[in-house]
């Protein structure tokens, strides 16, 4: 099988993450389910990989290094970074380094841990 596109998929390091906004989640079940859609994709053809922020201080460096790796045709931003209001700031942050460093890679979001394959799908 050929690959259809190199995605790069972002998102939050599990151990990161501020897991009271999300009762039930934990950083194992939380990596499993990147690791599984990850593996999903790739074994659908898709060259994906994880891009994972360790912080939000760090977050734009983390994203130029993974970007600059790789010509990117899609980068996905899951909804743990862009549907929690206190990281609207960091969101625009994300955006506009893809905007600048990857123009053409499509840009598309998750609703979730589990459904990335859809959100790549719509754009690629």
């Amino acid at each position: 099988m050929s690959v259809k596109a190199k995605v790069l998929l972002v998102g939050w390091e599990p151990d990161a993450v501020d897991y009271s906004k999300w009762p039930g989640l934990t950083p194992q079940k939380l990596r499993a389910a990147l690791e599984g859609d990850k593996d999903k994709m790739n074994a659908m053809g898709y060259e994906a990989k994880l891009g994972l922020i360790t912080g939000e201080d760090a977050a734009t460096d983390d994203l130029s290094g993974f970007l600059s790796e790789n010509d990117y045709d899609c980068v996905l931003i899951g909804a743990g970074v862009r549907t929690i209001d206190e990281y609207l700031l960091l969101f625009e942050k994300l955006i506009n380094t893809i905007h600048s460093q990857a123009p053409n890679a499509k840009i598309c979001f998750n609703t979730g841990p589990f459904d990335s394959v859809d959100a790549v799908q719509r754009w690629v």
